[in-house]
C-alpha cells in the first residue's frame, strides 16, 4: 500500500478542520451547561460519589437498571443536579456523582434507592469524597502537567530537529489533545461522561504517544532529505511516510487492543480512562501520519533550507 499524501494534503486538512470545528462547538456548550470545556467530574469539583451494584440473590434482575428511573429518584431526595450512570455489563450497577453529601444524608439515599431497586451488594458499594478544596487543586496540577509536558517536547525536538520541525510536531500534538477534549465534551453532553484526574492522565499519555510516532516519521524525512537533498520535498514526505507507515500501524493496534479490553472488562473507574487513550491514539497516528508529515512538506517547500545533517546518535 503506497499513499499519495501531499497530493491530497487539503482532504486530510479539511478533515481535521471540522473536527476541531465540532469540537470548540461541543466545548462551547459544555462551558455554557457545566462551566468547563468538558463536564468536570466529582475529582475537579468535589463531592460524594456513589457506585451501588444490585444484589441479584435478593433482587429481581431480569431487567436492566435505567438511568431516568434513578433520575427521579434523585429528584424526590433533591438531588437532580446529580450525574449518573449505569455501569455492568447486565447494567445492574450505577454511579451517581452529586454534591458533598453527609453520612446521614448518604445513608437516606441509599435506602431511598434500596427501596425502588432492591437490596445492593454490600462488597460492590464504593463511596468517595472529594473536597472542593482538593478538587481545584488537582485541576490546577493536571493542567500544569499538560502545559509543561508540551513546553518540554517543544524544547527536545528543537534540539533534535529544527524549530519548524518542533512547532509544526506541537502542532499535531495540540490537534490530537484538544479534539480528544471536543469528543468528551460532546459525550459530557450527550451520554453524562465526565473528565476526572485520570482524563488529565490519559491526556498526558496521549501526548507521549503522539510526539512519539511524529518523531519516527520526522526522524525519516530528515534522513531521507539529507540522502536526497535535490528530490522534491513533497516526493522526499510521501517516501518517508509508506516507509514508516507499517510501524505506525502495528505499534497503534498492538496499543488499542489491551485499551479495548480495559474498556471492555476493566470496570467503570477505567472506562472513561481507556476510552480517551484510544481515542487519543487513534488521532495521534492520524495526526503523525496524515497532518504532522504534510504540514512539514508544505511549510518546507515555501521556505527551502538546506537539509540537516543526521546526528550521530540518531
Amino acid at each position: 500500500m503506497t499513499l499519495q499524501l501531499t497530493a491530497q494534503r487539503r482532504r486530510w486538512w479539511w478533515i481535521s478542520a471540522i473536527l476541531v470545528i465540532v469540537s470548540i462547538a461541543g466545548m462551547a456548550i459544555s462551558w455554557l451547561q457545566f462551566g468547563g470545556p468538558v463536564r468536570p467530574g466529582l475529582d475537579f469539583v468535589g463531592g460524594t460519589r456513589l457506585q451501588l451494584e444490585r444484589d441479584c440473590t435478593k433482587a429481581q434482575c431480569d431487567r436492566p437498571l435505567e438511568a431516568g428511573a434513578i433520575r427521579e429518584v434523585l429528584t424526590s431526595a433533591g438531588l437532580e443536579r446529580s450525574n449518573v450512570q449505569v455501569i455492568g455489563q447486565e447494567q445492574q450497577g450505577f454511579v451517581i456523582s452529586t454534591g458533598d453529601l453527609s453520612p446521614e444524608a448518604r445513608t437516606q439515599l441509599q435506602n431511598k434507592l434500596s427501596e425502588q431497586f432492591g437490596p445492593f451488594d454490600p462488597q460492590q458499594t464504593q463511596i468517595d469524597t472529594v473536597g472542593p478544596v482538593l478538587g481545584q487543586q488537582l485541576l490546577s496540577s493536571g493542567l500544569l502537567a499538560l502545559l509543561v509536558s508540551f513546553a518540554g517536547i517543544l524544547v527536545y525536538l528543537n534540539f533534535r530537529f529544527q524549530r519548524d520541525y518542533a512547532l509544526l510536531a506541537i502542532l499535531a500534538l495540540f490537534h490530537d489533545v484538544f479534539i480528544t477534549a471536543g469528543v468528551f465534551a460532546w459525550l459530557g453532553i450527550l451520554a453524562g461522561y465526565e473528565a476526572d484526574s485520570l482524563f488529565i492522565v490519559a491526556l498526558l499519555t496521549i501526548t507521549g504517544f503522539s510526539v512519539n510516532d511524529t518523531v519516527v516519521i520526522y526522524d525519516r524525512i530528515r534522513e531521507t532529505n539529507s540522502l536526497f537533498p535535490e528530490d522534491d520535498i513533497d516526493e522526499i514526505v510521501d517516501l518517508s511516510v509508506n516507509q514508516t507507515l507499517g510501524r505506525s500501524i502495528n505499534t497503534t493496534l498492538t496499543t488499542l487492543l489491551p485499551l479495548i479490553s480495559i474498556y471492555i472488562f476493566g470496570g467503570a473507574t477505567l472506562q472513561n480512562f481507556a476510552l480517551a487513550l484510544i481515542v487519543g491514539f487513534v488521532l495521534g497516528a492520524y495526526s503523525s501520519i496524515f497532518i504532522a508529515s504534510t504540514l512539514l512538506g508544505w511549510w518546507r517547500k515555501r521556505t527551502p533550507q538546506s537539509p540537516q545533517p543526521i546526528n550521530a546518535e540518531t
